[in-house]
C-alpha cells in the first residue's frame, strides 16, 4: 500500500511517475487490427481498450474489479455563505451513502463497483481559506494518506467522488492558483447558489488567492492552504493509483480540481486518467483543457459523488467487451477486406 510519511515523499512521487507498458499497447493495437470490423470503426472504445492495456500491462485488459471511493469533508469557508446548503448536510449525506440511498449507491451497483465511503473529521471543518490555511501540514498528510489507503494494486479501475458542503469554493481557488486566471473565470453555481452566492464565492476565492498565493510554492502547499480534507484525499488516491499502475476515471469539477496542483507541476500526471464527463459546473470544461483530457460524456451532470465516473465505467466495460470478446477475421473465417 502506498503511504506518504512526509511532505517530501509526496512531492518526490510526482517526479517518479510510472509509465504505461508500450509493448502491451502495441499488442492490443495489433489485436484491434484483427477484429471483425473496419479499422477505427469503434472510435474511442478502441482508444479506451489500448489505454487500459497499457496500464494493466497486458494485451487483453480486464475489468473484473472496479473500486469507487467517496471522501467527505467539511469546510470553514462555508461560513461565508458560498453554498445553498448548510454544512450539516455533509454528515447527513454520508449517512445516506452508508444506507445505500444516494445516487452513487445506485450507480455503483449498476456498473459493478465496490463502493467505500470515507468521512474525514466531519465535526472539525478545515480553516476558512479566505482568512487562514485550510490545514496544517500534518492534517494535509493525514488526508492524502486516507486517500492513498483505498488503493490496491489488484484494482482494475478506480474512480473517486466527494461530498463536502462548500467544496466548489476551494476547488475554484485551486484551479485559479494552479492554472491562472481570476476567481470569476473559474467560479460556478455549485450546489445551486444564486447570483449573490456567486458573488460571495468570488470574493472568498479572491481573498484566498491574495492571502496564500505567494506561499503556494508547490502542489502540497496548494492543497494544504487552499484545499480541503476530501480534496486532498482525492489527490492522494489518484497519485497512489498512478504509483500502483491502476487506471483512473475522473469524475467532475471537484475531482479534477483536486489534481490540478499535481498536473500543473507534472503535466504527465494525467496520463493514467480518463475524464468520465464534462460536468455542468462552471470551470470544468476549461479545467479539462488544462489537464489535456477529452471527456467521454456530456450529460449536464453536476452532482459529484463520483456519479459521472460511475456512468462512464459502463463505457469502459463496453470497450473491453468488444476488445476481448469479438472474433478475429481468422477466427470468424471472414475476409479481412472490410
Amino acid at each position: 500500500m502506498i503511504h506518504f510519511p512526509e511532505r517530501a515523499a509526496f512531492e518526490a512521487a510526482l517526479h517518479t511517475l510510472p509509465s504505461p507498458d508500450h509493448l502491451a499497447i502495441e499488442a492490443a493495437a495489433a489485436r484491434q487490427g484483427q477484429l471483425t470490423k473496419p479499422p477505427g470503426s469503434l472510435g474511442r472504445l478502441e482508444e479506451i481498450a489500448l489505454f487500459m492495456a497499457g496500464w494493466q500491462r497486458t494485451a487483453r485488459p480486464r475489468i473484473d474489479t472496479i473500486r469507487a471511493a467517496v471522501f467527505a469533508g467539511n469546510h470553514g469557508v462555508a461560513a461565508q455563505g458560498v453554498s445553498a446548503f448548510p454544512p450539516a448536510v455533509t454528515a447527513q449525506m454520508v449517512a445516506n451513502f452508508h444506507a445505500g440511498g444516494a445516487a452513487i449507491n445506485a450507480l455503483a451497483r449498476a456498473c459493478g463497483a465496490a463502493l467505500c465511503v470515507v468521512p474525514l473529521d466531519l465535526d472539525r471543518p478545515t480553516g476558512d481559506i479566505s482568512i487562514k490555511a485550510a490545514m496544517s501540514e500534518a492534517e494535509c498528510l493525514e488526508a492524502l494518506n486516507a486517500g492513498a489507503a483505498v488503493v490496491r494494486a489488484n484494482i482494475d479501475l478506480l474512480f473517486v467522488g466527494e461530498m463536502g458542503i462548500g467544496n466548489t469554493t476551494p476547488a475554484t481557488a485551486l484551479c485559479a492558483q494552479a492554472f491562472g486566471g481570476r476567481a470569476s473565470d473559474w467560479v460556478g453555481r455549485g450546489s445551486g447558489v444564486n447570483d449573490a452566492g456567486i458573488a460571495r464565492k468570488e470574493q472568498a476565492v479572491t481573498r484566498a488567492l491574495a492571502l496564500h498565493g505567494a506561499a503556494c510554492d508547490g502542489p502540497f502547499e496548494m492543497l494544504r492552504r487552499l484545499g480541503g480534507r476530501e480534496i486532498a484525499a482525492i489527490a492522494g488516491a489518484i497519485l497512489a493509483a498512478r504509483m500502483e499502475g491502476v487506471p483512473v476515471l475522473l469524475d467532475g469539477f471537484i475531482c479534477c480540481a483536486a489534481i490540478a496542483p499535481l498536473a500543473a507541476t507534472a503535466p504527465a500526471f494525467t496520463d493514467h486518467c480518463l475524464a468520465a464527463h464534462c460536468s455542468a459546473e462552471g470551470g470544468h470544461a476549461r479545467l479539462l483543457e488544462h489537464l489535456r483530457l477529452r471527456p467521454l460524456l456530456h450529460l449536464d451532470m453536476r452532482l459529484g459523488e463520483g456519479s459521472g465516473a460511475a456512468v462512464a465505467a459502463q463505457i469502459v466495460r463496453c470497450a473491453l467487451a468488444t476488445h476481448n470478446e469479438m472474433a478475429t477475421f481468422a477466427e470468424a473465417s471472414v475476409s479481412g477486406a472490410l
